[in-house]
């Protein structure tokens, strides 16, 4: 199991080992001390989520407020998908920017999303089965939600002839509007010194 940090801190790739036989292929998915090791920031899975998408369905820009925060350990299990991330942490160097990660059924490779992090994605294929490994329980009242489609954020989302939203996402408030409610998490509050001292 390789890491990669993707230029946003707290943003991780996840390369997992996947051993192939004549019956398919095993691989270790998830393994809590590695990615505490590798990423300085341990992670206690409190719910794990599972969404089945059509193609040209976006979900998201999805995060929680902080606190409680929440990270995010996300795998495409069936399917493809381009996954997204947008650093909405106030005072963080890189607030606005963004990142696409493809994640699909073939490679298996997985990301982890620090807390403060908005996240979405785009399903690629027919039908994409994305699973979410969250350290934190869903808490309604703290839940955020920026539009995927905000034209000052221009979200690196892959071209698709037709764009499948929910009602909650398709009206969302853009960028400056959550920040206007000054709802959006501090840099400063996120766990974005590393935990566990040097890699080693």
């Amino acid at each position: 199991m390789k890491f990669e940090e993707l230029g946003i801190e707290g943003v991780h790739l996840v390369r997992p080992q996947v051993f192939g036989d004549p019956r398919g292929a095993f691989l270790e998915l998830f393994v809590g001390h590695r990615l505490a090791t590798e990423t300085g920031r341990p992670m206690d899975v409190a719910q794990v989520n599972c969404s089945v998408s059509r193609r040209g369905t976006i979900r998201g820009i999805h995060l929680t407020a902080v606190p409680p925060g929440e990270a995010k350990y996300v795998t495409c299990v069936s399917g493809a998908i381009v996954d997204v991330v947008v650093d909405v942490r106030v005072g963080s160097p890189t607030y606005g920017e963004s990142i696409a990660i493809p994640l699909d059924d073939g490679q298996r490779h997985a990301v982890y999303i620090a807390e403060g992090l908005g996240h979405g994605f785009a399903a690629v294929s027919d039908t994409a089965v994305v699973t979410y490994l969250c350290d934190n329980v869903y808490t309604p009242g703290k839940a955020i939600t920026i539009n995927p489609l905000d034209p000052r954020l221009a979200l690196p989302w892959p071209a698709m002839d037709d764009v499948v939203l929910s009602d909650k996402d398709r009206t969302a408030p853009t960028l400056a509007e959550v920040e206007a409610a000054g709802v959006l998490p501090e840099y400063s509050d996120c766990r974005v010194k590393t935990l566990l001292g040097p890699r080693g």
